[in-house]
C-alpha cells in the first residue's frame, strides 16, 4: 500500500478515539462539502442510461470550460489505472515529487519509469505526467509551458486534481490536442470524495478507449445526480473558491505563529517546514487533528483546511498547547 492521506485507522490505532472525534486534515479534500440535498429513488435504484451519463459529462463542460470528449469514472484515481492501456509500454517521465500512484500503475504495467525535476526534463517520454498544482508542494505550471511539452513528448498527461479553485492554470478548454490528456477530481473541491467521481478530457481517440476500458455504466446513479447539481453551480463554486483563499490565509497566520515555514500548497492544502514533522503530528494527534507526514522530507507536514468554526476553534487550541 503506498502512502497517502486519508489513513484514519492508522490514527485511531494509535491515539483512539472514534472516526466521528477526529478532525481530518491529511487529505485535501473540502470539508465544506456540496450540499447534496435530496435524490429521486431512481438514482439508487436504476441503471443510468447513457442520455444521464452524456448530461453528466455536459455539466462537466459547463463547469471545465471545455468542449472536448470526455468519460466520467469512478474518480481521478480510475483513469490512473487505465492510463497504461493507452499505449504499449515506453518511456514513461513523472515531474516529481509528487502524486505517487503514478509510478506505480505504470511500472507494474512494464513502463520504465523516470522521475524528473524539470519540466524540461520531461522531452522524449512516450508518456509525461505532470500534476498542476501539484501534491504536495502546490508547484504549479503555466498552461502555455505545459502546451509547448506537446510536440516533445508522445502524450502529455496534466492530473488537475486541485485546479478548481484556480481555474486559470486549467488547460481542459485545449483538451482536444493531440497527445494532451487531462485528469479531473470532482471529489477533492466539492467536498465528496466518497462519491468517486472524476472526468478524463482528451482527444476522441484517447477518450474512446478509455470509454470502452470503464464500460456502460462508469459512475453510479447518485453521482450523476449529484455531479449535474454540483457542476452547473457557478455561484456555490466561485464562493467557496473565495472562502478558501481567505481559509488559507487564516491556517498559514497560524502556522507562522509556531514558526513553520510555508513551502507551499493549493487552495485545498498547506504545506509547512517544521523542525520535526512526526512530532507535529503527534502533538495534533494527541488533540485528535490528523495531519500527513512525507516518509522521504522528515521536516514537511501537510494540512488540509479545517471547515467549521469549531474545527478551526479546536485547531487553535491544540497549537496553543
Amino acid at each position: 500500500m503506498r502512502e497517502h492521506g486519508g489513513n484514519l485507522d492508522l490514527a485511531q490505532q494509535r491515539f483512539g478515539g472514534r472516526t466521528d472525534d477526529w478532525i481530518d486534515l491529511s487529505t485535501g479534500i473540502n470539508r465544506v462539502p456540496y450540499p447534496v440535498g435530496d435524490l429521486s429513488m431512481r438514482a439508487w435504484t436504476a441503471l443510468p442510461p447513457p442520455a444521464e451519463i452524456e448530461a453528466l459529462h455536459q455539466a462537466a463542460r459547463h463547469a471545465y470550460r471545455t468542449s472536448a470528449a470526455m468519460v466520467a469514472m469512478g474518480g481521478a484515481q480510475a483513469a490512473i489505472q487505465l492510463l497504461p492501456q493507452l499505449a504499449p509500454p515506453g518511456r514513461a517521465r513523472i515531474l516529481a515529487p509528487t502524486y505517487n500512484e503514478y509510478a506505480g500503475v505504470l511500472s507494474a504495467a512494464g513502463w520504465d519509469v523516470q522521475e524528473v525535476g524539470e519540466p524540461d526534463a520531461l522531452a522524449g517520454a512516450d508518456i509525461a505526467i505532470v500534476v498542476n498544482p501539484n501534491n504536495p508542494d502546490g508547484r504549479c505550471f503555466a498552461p502555455k509551458d505545459l502546451l509547448a511539452l506537446l510536440p516533445r513528448v508522445g502524450r502529455l498527461v496534466v492530473d488537475e486534481s486541485f485546479v478548481d479553485a484556480v481555474p486559470h492554470l486549467s488547460l481542459a478548454p485545449q483538451a482536444d490536442r493531440p497527445g494532451l490528456l487531462i485528469l479531473r477530481s470532482f471529489g477533492k473541491f466539492y467536498g465528496l470524495a466518497g462519491l468517486r467521481l472524476g472526468f478524463a478530457i482528451g482527444n476522441a481517440a484517447d477518450i474512446g478507449k478509455l470509454a470502452a476500458a470503464v464500460g456502460p455504466w462508469p459512475v453510479s446513479g447518485a453521482a450523476i445526480a449529484i455531479g449535474c447539481r454540483a457542476l452547473r453551480d457557478d455561484a456555490w463554486g466561485e464562493a467557496t473558491s473565495a472562502r478558501l483563499a481567505r481559509d488559507c490565509a487564516r491556517l498559514d497566520d497560524m502556522a507562522r505563529a509556531q514558526d513553520w515555514t510555508l513551502i507551499g500548497g493549493t487552495p485545498l492544502f498547506r504545506l509547512y517546514e517544521t523542525p520535526d514533522a512526526l512530532a507535529a503530528q503527534e502533538r495534533l494527534a494527541r488533540g485528535q487533528i490528523w495531519s500527513r507526514v512525507f516518509a522521504q522530507k522528515p521536516t514537511w507536514l501537510r494540512l488540509g483546511l479545517p471547515g467549521s468554526e469549531a474545527e478551526w476553534l479546536r485547531l487553535a487550541e491544540v497549537l496553543a498547547r
